[in-house]
């Protein structure tokens, strides 16, 4: 994927049965793994493939519709675990909290807390050239603010997901948008789900003319809920994988857009 930046590489890959897109940061021999949601030996044989050694995995958030890959591929490469502060998961991991920031060779990715989705939700802008926008932006939606919550605390996180989309929209207009899920089928075209911040903006400002029409429109619009999403939570708060084929478990549409 082509950035203003010659010496950063990024690589989207996808899971098209799921709509999940995670990536890779590469740089200078060495590489980050964002949102990995297939095998680790994916990411391993990339990197291979670029000459690049994984330092870090990060996590935008604790995902309800996959099971992450994460500490895994972590632990098979030795690389740092890295995700948003918060007390959800039961397992060590390094916090990632906002403002800071991680190096990958002339690559630095920068936190920005985006809470909404969920609440430890963040989203890591690269070079101020992209950013990795997890489940709070996609490129024709936004995240849906009620899993794993009564409806008070869906229309707070609504609340904050609207003061959060706010922040990324101001980002620079060049800036490439990069979300851990296409919201509609993947084609088989080789392009990246990817947009920039000014096309995304041109929609984005009609959801946010206000915060109280912004939670209204929201609220009204979830779609239902993923299934196996409470198990699938349970499970990547402990950190823990399934024996056998997870396939059944996985099964489904994400259904983590909201448009």
């Amino acid at each position: 994927m082509a950035l203003a930046s010659a010496a950063v590489q990024v690589i989207q890959v996808r899971r098209t049965g799921k709509g999940c897109l995670s990536y890779i940061v590469g740089s200078a021999a060495h590489a980050a793994v964002i949102d990995p949601s297939v095998s680790p030996d994916v990411y391993r044989e990339l990197a291979s493939r670029h000459g690049w050694s994984i330092r870090y995995v990060l996590e935008t958030h604790v995902h309800a519709d996959h099971l992450s890959r994460a500490r895994e591929l972590a632990r098979q490469t030795g690389a740092t675990l890295l995700l948003p502060p918060q007390q959800r998961v039961t397992f060590a991991f390094t916090a990632l909290g906002d403002g800071e920031r991680v190096s990958v060779g002339h690559a630095t990715l920068t936190a920005a807390h985006t809470p909404g989705h969920t609440n430890e939700s963040t989203s890591f802008v690269l070079n101020e050239d992209a950013v990795f926008t997890g489940d709070t932006l996609f490129t024709n939606g936004v995240g849906r603010p009620d899993l794993h919550a009564d409806p008070d605390a869906a229309r707070q996180r609504a609340r904050a997901l609207f003061a959060s989309l706010a922040r990324l929209r101001t980002l620079p207009a060049h800036t490439v948008v990069l979300p851990a899920h296409a919201s509609e089928p993947i084609a088989f075209d080789g392009r990246a789900v990817a947009a920039d911040m000014s096309e995304i903006a041109t929609w984005l400002s009609g959801w946010l003319v206000s915060e109280a029409a912004f939670v209204e429109r929201l609220i009204s619009h979830l779609p239902p809920t993923p299934p196996n999403f409470v198990r699938i939570v349970d499970l990547n708060e402990a950190g823990d994988f399934p024996t056998g084929d997870p396939t059944d478990l996985e099964a489904s549409a994400n259904r983590c857009a909201v448009r």
